[in-house]
């Protein structure tokens, strides 16, 4: 298991901004291209502002291709929009190759649809990412797939729209499935509020449909975990 810990949010920011560069440029060097997923999350925001602000001029960011992880069913423009956070912290600041964005204005089925569709002729067929970043939530989600929900048992589909009764709403999330494809994932997790959740995921015994954090394991390894010291308060083995 890959487990990186940073003294504080920012030095956490500033290793997931370099590890970023890092993964984009071997991708490019390899395939002439960087597929990347992005998160939602005051964690993730922090790094997409470092890379904005420390790497605009150390990417190629005309071959860099943005895909987002999950999104609540609001337009673009919304203040509750990942793709709305990621636009300001990273996306309106550096010339990306090409930007997908789930549609979170329409029905949420049929922006599920329209996405996968985008998925598939996008990469010719089943994607295979080449980063996912990930957050996890105080109850162990991750993504938008929440504990217990019907996201978690979806089968043959990239992209579902998941009803989350205990939030009273519908999300739009990528699928376990296509996360695992992905060549690497890393969770940027930051906070003592993660404690608890980061601990079972990592070294407890829980049933995985009650922590789907759980359940991403890329290529049938481990993810890349990247925390600070708050959210690793809780571990057993430091």
């Amino acid at each position: 298991m890959s487990v990186h810990i940073f003294e504080n949010p920012e030095e956490l920011a500033e290793a997931a901004a370099k590890d970023f560069s890092e993964r984009a440029g071997e991708a490019i060097s390899a395939r002439d291209r960087f597929t990347a997923v992005l998160a939602g999350g005051s964690t993730p925001k922090a790094t997409y502002e470092v890379l904005a602000k420390e790497y605009a001029d150390e990417i190629e960011w005309s071959k860099i291709h943005v895909f987002i992880g999950d999104e609540r069913t609001v337009p673009p423009d919304h203040e509750d929009s990942n793709f709305r956070m990621a636009s300001e912290a990273l996306l309106d600041h550096v010339p990306v190759g090409s930007v997908h964005r789930m549609r979170g204005e329409l029905d949420p089925e049929d922006a599920a649809k329209e996405y996968e569709k985008g998925l598939r002729r996008f990469f010719g067929g089943p994607p295979v990412f080449d980063l996912v970043h990930l957050g996890i939530g105080e109850d162990g989600h991750t993504a938008s797939l929440f504990p217990r929900t019907e996201a978690l048992e979806a089968r043959d589909r990239l992209v579902v729209s998941n009803v989350v009764e205990k939030l009273d709403t519908v999300r739009l999330t990528l699928t376990k499935e296509v996360i695992n494809e992905a060549r690497a994932v890393v969770f940027l997790v930051a906070g003592e509020g993660k404690a608890t959740a980061l601990a079972e995921i990592l070294e407890g015994e829980g049933d995985p449909l009650d922590f789907p954090s759980k359940m991403i394991r890329p290529g049938g390894g481990e993810p890349v975990w990247m925390v600070d010291a708050n959210a690793a308060d809780s571990l057993g083995n430091k």
